[in-house]
């Protein structure tokens, strides 16, 4: 028989398993982020305790690597000033003249459906440093944002 028809495990022909990746850049996080990113890494962990399928052990040791360097690596904003968009702002805005109350925190406590963007997100990036009544260019479109008001945001 030919080698090109012989294979020597089916192993060969599984997905390749990643690390997942680390956003680039530093790891600000707010207060609410930070015990986020403690409370995925302890239940990781009681997960891994129980687990006895060594499939989903390799999965959940993947997971909890990027959470325990995620937790090391997290820097506590300071807090905002309140004057400006800043990180750790909520901000009320009128997008392409829809009203929005966007929260501007750390890539991984960001959750944009329930108004919480990464402050590494295009539209945080293009309000940062805006107080308000600026009217702001966003996707190309000239005043496409007007910044209403900036609170600093407890927790």
């Amino acid at each position: 028989m030919s080698v090109a028809f012989r294979r020597e495990s089916d192993d060969e022909h599984l997905e390749p398993k990643f690390e997942l990746p680390i956003p680039a850049g530093p790891n600000l996080v707010t207060a609410r982020g930070l015990q986020l990113i403690r409370e995925r890494r302890a239940a990781l962990e009681a997960r891994l305790k129980g687990c006895t399928d060594p499939d989903q052990t390799t999965v959940i040791q993947r997971d909890l690597r990027y959470w325990t360097t995620r937790e090391i690596t997290a820097e506590l904003a300071p807090t905002p000033s309140g004057n400006k968009v800043e990180f750790g702002t909520t901000v009320d805005i009128l997008l392409q003249g829809k009203p929005r109350t966007l929260r501007i925190v750390g890539d991984d406590e960001a959750d944009p459906a329930e108004g919480l963007v990464s402050f590494n997100a295009p539209l945080s990036r293009a309000m940062l440093g805006a107080e308000p009544g600026d009217l702001l260019s966003f996707g190309g479109a000239a005043d496409a944002i007007e910044v209403l008001n900036v609170e600093v945001t407890s927790a």
